[in-house]
């Protein structure tokens, strides 16, 4: 087991602990790693989400439990290689929004495997050539 970097998609079922799948690849991965990791870009969206269903009682209980886990940044080197990474989406006309290809780019800047249930959204990049290693736990 590789240490790895939860898309938005699986932090959000890690939090709510309903798909089984997702569970108990999350218990092994915590049971080894002690802690998730995730990124600022994760954040975002979920806060978002629920700031737009008027839901601030879950922002403060998620933020706080999301505060536990080991929170990356999207540096000045994952920022460059996001621009690329959406550069050549755009390229060749498979973009896939703006805050996935950060995303990608914070995985492959620290060589985590990028955990997702959306690895047909995420193969594009490899496609491109770009390092990307994916796994979903929903499997």
């Amino acid at each position: 087991m590789n240490r790895a970097l939860l898309d938005t998609d699986i932090l959000s079922e890690v939090l709510k602990a309903r798909d089984e799948n997702v569970r108990s690849r999350a218990d092994a991965y915590e049971s080894v790693f002690e802690k998730y990791t995730v990124s600022t870009i994760s954040v975002v969206e979920i806060v978002k989400g629920l700031h737009k269903v008027r839901r601030g009682d879950r922002i403060r209980r998620i933020v706080a439990e999301i505060g536990r886990m080991e929170l990356l940044t999207l540096d000045l080197d994952s920022a460059q290689l996001a621009g690329q990474i959406e550069g050549d989406l755009g390229r060749t006309g498979q973009p896939i929004g703006r805050l996935d290809p950060m995303i990608a780019a914070i995985a492959i800047h620290h060589q985590l495997v990028l955990v997702t249930g959306n690895t047909n959204h995420y193969q594009r990049i490899q496609t491109l050539g770009f390092a990307l290693e994916l796994e979903n736990w929903r499997r």
